[in-house]
């Protein structure tokens, strides 16, 4: 496969908008070294193994201009509006496009030092703040897309919990893109200091026949708790990539969702690092794909530490023609004695011609561990759907029941009730009901 380009050929137009945001020198810097890391890395052939299962067919990079901030405007777009009223929250931020719409936050909670607002704010009011966070848990090489991110990311979200400060209530962030051949980069960075508490909601929407190349990097500090729900909800024309990575630190807890329902194709990196004793993270997601949609997942539950442990859990539902992939990998560093990992990816193939591939792996260098890992993938169960059947329920409906059956294992962990109805909202969508 040839190399490919956004539009650019030169680092010319990286200067350009990092000079039309106002940006401080060591931003720029940042996005000059993020391109030339670009350029050097490989465009993926399909035979590496993390894309041995997602070929880009169709897929053409230079087809796609990044947003220009056409997104301002005083009124909100309807889905935005309405997204926004799905969650309670005490601080809301939507973006269209590159452009903030709006940002709220409790005023009480502005008292106590804590941080929301859009990236390019938070760039220019808190300076050092955001240069001690960005671009430090997600590597610019990472992986080509992430490199491209850091080169041209035109929008993003910022949270900071200063010590001790517990949020009650999520915060909210929706990122929408309008159609057309335009590609988002969508940074987020959530700090949380120690003894501190938040809960992240971001929902990306729209961007059909575009593109999205988004980063999450997630800091929980010591002794305090995170909880990020990443619910990608865009189109299905839509191709979509993210590079998402968090590394707790002694006694922090992570809890974090994916939720995918969109895209024509995403392909989504997520990394966990365990890497101080007592720290804790779950890994939780839902996915379900139809028509010809692919949805792939490469997860990494990293244990560097001793005393730390992980738990997995994603499970997908399957239809038309729908494919997902899911690559799991636990490892284990020497030294990183009582360890307790989990992992388990459960598919549910409601289509004869939908497909589920699951690649678990573990990779264990310390003596003193429990890890396990599993994955399953099946038909609908045809006795289930009758024993509803029987009791007068229409077939739609009992093939709702048991999807959502299988999903609330789930959904029964996600901290937020308007996330959760949300998503029951979309399974039934899915279903045609």
């Amino acid at each position: 496969m040839t190399t490919q380009t956004l539009t650019i050929s030169t680092a010319s137009p990286v200067e350009a908008l990092s000079h039309h945001k106002g940006e401080p020198a060591w931003m720029l810097d940042l996005r000059l070294k993020a391109w030339r890391l670009y350029e050097e890395i490989p465009w993926p052939t399909g035979t590496e193994e993390t894309w041995r299962r997602t070929r880009l067919i169709g897929f053409k990079l230079d087809d796609y201009q990044p947003l220009d901030g056409a997104g301002a405007g005083a009124e909100l777009p309807a889905d935005v509006a309405k997204s926004l009223d799905e969650v309670e929250s005490v601080g809301s931020l939507a973006i269209v496009d590159d452009a903030p719409r709006r940002c709220t936050l409790d005023p009480a909670l502005t008292k106590k030092g804590v941080i929301f607002t859009d990236l390019d704010t938070a760039v220019r009011d808190h300076p050092e703040l955001v240069q001690r966070y960005f671009n430090t848990i997600v590597a610019t090489d990472e992986n080509k897309f992430s490199a491209l991110h850091y080169a041209l990311w035109n929008s993003g979200t910022f949270v900071y919990v200063p010590r001790n400060v517990t949020i009650e209530m999520p915060l909210q962030a929706v990122i929408a893109q309008r159609a057309g051949r335009f590609a988002g980069l969508h940074h987020t960075v959530v700090v949380t200091e120690e003894g501190a508490a938040v809960t992240l909601v971001e929902d990306f929407l729209g961007a059909e026949d575009g593109m999205s190349n988004s980063v999450v990097e997630l800091a929980p500090g010591p002794n305090s708790q995170l909880h990020y729900l990443h619910l990608q909800n865009l189109s299905d024309t839509a191709w979509n990539f993210t590079t998402q990575r968090m590394e707790l630190s002694r006694d922090s807890l992570l809890r974090y969702f994916i939720g995918s329902w969109g895209s024509r194709l995403t392909k989504a990196w997520i990394n966990m690092e365990l890497n101080a004793p007592g720290s804790h993270g779950e890994l939780l997601g839902l996915y379900f794909p139809g028509g010809r949609q692919h949805i792939d997942h490469h997860t990494n539950q990293l244990h560097r530490s001793a005393n730390a442990t992980s738990d997995l859990l994603i499970k997908g539902a399957l239809k038309d023609r729908a494919r997902s992939v899911y690559q799991g990998y636990i490892k284990v560093w020497p030294g990183a004695q009582k360890t307790n990992a989990y992992q388990a990816n459960r598919n549910l193939l409601l289509s004869k011609h939908a497909r589920a591939d699951s690649i678990p792996g573990l990779e264990i260098e310390a003596d003193d561990v429990r890890c396990s890992h599993g994955a399953t993938a099946s038909q609908l169960p045809e006795e289930y759907v009758f024993y509803l059947m029987a009791r007068g329920i229409s077939r739609p409906n009992a093939e709702r029941l048991v999807v959502q059956g299988f999903f609330e294992e789930v959904l029964d962990r996600i901290p937020v009730e308007g996330v959760r109805n949300k998503l029951e909202t979309e399974i039934a969508r899915k279903l045609g009901l």
